[in-house]
């Protein structure tokens, strides 16, 4: 029986599920024209990041992206401010930019087919064509523009004028992450890779941990109660019996010991001085954007992840590993301490969505179901039906 999208299941102090919920349809995974429905009315309509704001560092860099069908283009403009365009040139079509990213010319933005010049505003400045007067308004064909916004140093865009707060993407107060200096942090090391698998499994499998204890032994040791398949202590149905228990294993947090998120849970050295002994103790803390983006917050570094899809069956997983500058310029500190244990989970993620990817094709399994621990996965894909306008 579907779940009314209104009504969440999770009320009370048990977080599962309480009755048998059905996942979306399996043809949603695999078919190409429902992929298309879910570009234009997600990826397409919601704010979805694409990069670090630092990797653009000064007057006339650029980055290029895909989002879904549509090619995107960043620059940074003389006056420091970051723009986004489509990299489509509006004489008759041409990609500005070929490269992932760079340093354009002096000049601004010249189209590689016809030289059609742009200012970094993205005003159209001159053509290369003597009758151009009859035929070209140059002030009025600019640039195809973007909104762009900035978030603590994450660039957003948006593809629509849908009239989405930008805030409504977050499953969180963003405030109670203002003790990270997130605008502060530098990109450490980055990790790109296609996964062969539809975006949502992905998202599908972030959301819960039953998977852990048998895909994820590392992080299930450095994260006690992961070992037992849930997030927190509320998603067991005796959680009551526990309620006063200090013991990771039952009230959640790091094992005793381990400071942050690194192949031995020790520190970096270079921990964020305003974090509470709270925030500290936890030692990890998400934010999710939905569609493309979430956080993991820890002591001494901070790692993002944005999805993007790249057909029906594939999408591109990028994990940056944001650090403080004093922790990237410390000699003593090796980074990959942290970056090689989280890609190593993120790797057994990244075959498990592949291996329920291949699943999804046998004809018999029109509908799988979810297990109580699977509530997230049920919010997720309640989201899902809301965005599309089904039920």
């Amino acid at each position: 029986m579907a779940a009314d999208l209104h009504l969440d299941p999770t009320t009370g102090g048990f977080n599962g599920l309480k009755q048998l919920e059905r996942t979306l349809p399996s043809r949603w995974y695999i078919d190409p024209e429902h992929h298309r429905r879910e570009l234009e009315a997600i990826w397409h309509r919601h704010w979805i990041y694409l990069c670090r704001a630092e990797t653009l560092p000064e007057a006339r860099s650029f980055r290029t992206f895909t989002l879904g069908t549509q090619p995107l283009l960043i620059v940074r403009d003389e006056a420091g401010e970051l723009r986004a365009f489509y990299n489509t040139c509006r004489h008759r079509g041409a990609a500005l930019c070929s490269e992932p990213e760079g340093r354009l010319p002096a000049g601004g933005i010249t189209c590689p087919y016809h030289a059609w010049n742009y200012r970094l505003n993205g005003e159209l400045a001159r053509v290369a064509s003597a009758g151009r007067p009859h035929h070209v308004d140059i002030a009025g064909t600019s640039l195809y523009g973007v909104a762009l916004k900035v978030w603590r140093g994450f660039v957003y865009v948006n593809l629509a004028d849908s009239g989405q707060a930008f805030g409504d993407n977050f499953n969180a107060n963003t405030e109670q992450f203002e003790h990270w200096p997130l605008e502060d942090l530098v990109v450490g090391h980055r990790l790109t890779q296609r996964v062969a698998c539809n975006w949502k499994v992905f998202w599908e499998n972030y959301n819960e941990c039953l998977h852990c204890p048998g895909v994820h032994p590392a992080l299930s040791s450095l994260v006690p109660i992961y070992k037992r398949g849930i997030m927190e202590s509320r998603d067991d149905p005796a959680w009551q019996a526990h309620a006063g228990s200090e013991d990771p294993l039952y009230r959640g947090g790091l094992r005793a010991g381990a400071r942050t998120w690194t192949v031995d849970g020790c520190s970096l050295g270079h921990e964020f001085p305003a974090l509470t002994n709270e925030e500290r103790e936890l030692g990890y803390h998400y934010m999710t954007s939905l569609p493309s983006h979430y956080l993991v917050l820890h002591a001494d570094h901070v790692r993002s992840s944005r999805l993007l899809p790249l057909g029906p069956e594939e999408t591109e997983l990028s994990i940056e590993w944001l650090f403080p500058r004093e922790t990237l310029a410390d000699p003593a500190v090796d980074i990959m301490r942290a970056c090689a244990f989280s890609a190593q989970v993120m790797s057994e993620d990244a075959a498990v969505c592949e291996m329920t990817q291949r699943g999804l094709h046998a004809a018999a399994h029109v509908q799988g179901m979810l297990m109580p621990e699977e509530y997230d996965v049920w919010r997720f894909q309640q989201w899902i039906r809301a965005a599309l306008g089904v039920s």
